[in-house]
C-alpha cells in the first residue's frame, strides 16, 4: 500500500481559495488513480474529485465542478486539490485516496484502498 499525507487545510472565509496537497510514498505513484473525498460532521464521506494515473482524465462531483481543480505531479509523488470560491458548505475533513485497480477514475469509496489521515478545512461566512 502507498502511504498518503494531506496538508494545506485550515480556516478561510467564504469566497477564499485553498490548495490541498497529498504526498505519497513509494515508487509506483504514477500507476495510481487518485481521489479526494470529504466528510462533514455527522455525514458520510463523500466524493469530491478524482484524477487518472497520467493526469489526463479528471472527474468532479456536481457540488465542486467549476470551483475545484484536481491535479497530479508524478515526478513529485503529489496530488493537489485547488479549491476556489469556497463556501461554508465545503467545511469538512478532506482525505486523499489511492486506487490501484488501473481502471477508469471512480467516485466510489470502495474502489480506493489507501487513505490519508485527512486535513480539516473550515470555511466561515
Amino acid at each position: 500500500q502507498v502511504q498518503l499525507e494531506e496538508s494545506g487545510g485550515g480556516l478561510a472565509q467564504a469566497g477564499d481559495s485553498l490548495r490541498l496537497s497529498c504526498a505519497a510514498s513509494g515508487r509506483t505513484f504514477s500507476s495510481y488513480n487518485m481521489g479526494w473525498f470529504h466528510q462533514a460532521p455527522g455525514k458520510e464521506r463523500e466524493f469530491v474529485a478524482a484524477i487518472s494515473r497520467s493526469g489526463s482524465s479528471t472527474y468532479y462531483s456536481d457540488a465542486v465542478k467549476g470551483r475545484f481543480t484536481i491535479s497530479k505531479d508524478n515526478a513529485k509523488n503529489t496530488v493537489y486539490l485547488q479549491m476556489n470560491s469556497l463556501d461554508v458548505e465545503d467545511t469538512a475533513v478532506y482525505y486523499c485516496a489511492a486506487d490501484r485497480r488501473g481502471l477508469g477514475v471512480s467516485h466510489r469509496r470502495s474502489e480506493y484502498d489507501s487513505w490519508g489521515q485527512g486535513t480539516q478545512v473550515t470555511i466561515s461566512s
